[in-house]
């Protein structure tokens, strides 16, 4: 690691920045990158494929894999649009699959 990797890499400590946070500004950078025109609608559905994929494979057992997938994939495309409330977490836990 380069000394100003090391740096970086502290000084992003120092900040606090995290996973939360650096979601945040990507989410944000790709909204900003679309209302600019650089990154049309395929590249936001690929960079969305691309997040939900990884996000899938922490699926819960009790929940089917592709009802998981679909579920993250609609709340992408909610937190993309700036649809999405930010509230508590009751509003975002997933169905089991025994639930109705």
């Amino acid at each position: 690691m380069t000394i100003e990797k090391s740096n970086q890499h502290y000084e992003l400590k120092d900040v606090g920045l995290r996973a939360q946070a650096t979601a945040a500004g990507l989410v944000q950078l790709c909204k900003e990158l679309h209302g600019a025109g650089v990154l049309d609608e395929a590249a936001l559905d690929r960079i969305k494929a691309s997040i939900a994929d990884e996000i899938a494979l922490t699926c819960p057992r009790s929940i089917r894999r592709d009802k998981f997938r679909n579920d993250v994939c609609d709340r992408l495309d909610s937190l993309f649009s700036g649809e999405l409330k930010v509230g508590t977490h009751a509003g975002l836990e997933y169905e089991t699959a025994g639930a109705d």
